[in-house]
């Protein structure tokens, strides 16, 4: 009796593990095809700077809640998000890296805007 019990859980104990493993397979896939559509969407060196600092442009802005890239209105919702998440008023460490994080990749979005359109105004002019 106690043979078949173990082996009903073996079977059971199988069974789960496909199943997961089938799980993980269709998550990483379903994963990797957002972060392809995402790299595509974006041009390459904003794509380049969301991998590196591991947030995208649309995560960031959602993060930050702003809807354009308006220097000042980042600036003040960041001062804001990072003030009222201290973790000295009772605010999260983990939200308040979220928000930084964040800053991060839309200032390096700002930076390579205003490089793009440096480089438009040189190509213009010669």
């Amino acid at each position: 009796q106690a043979k078949y019990l173990a082996q009903i859980i073996l079977v059971g104990a199988q069974v789960v593990g496909r199943a997961f493993m089938r799980a993980l397979r269709q998550e990483f896939a379903a994963s990797r095809a957002a972060a392809d559509a995402r790299g595509r969407s974006e041009r390459p060196q904003s794509a380049a700077a969301s991998r590196i600092i591991g947030i995208s442009l649309q995560e960031a802005q959602q993060i930050l809640n702003v809807s354009n890239l308006n220097p000042e209105e980042i600036q003040k919702n960041y001062d804001h998000l990072f003030k009222v998440n201290d973790k000295s008023v009772g605010g999260s460490f983990y939200l308040q890296s979220k928000v930084v994080r964040a800053k991060e990749r839309l200032d390096e979005e700002l930076r390579i805007q205003a490089k793009d359109k440096k480089e438009k105004g040189w190509k213009a002019e010669t």
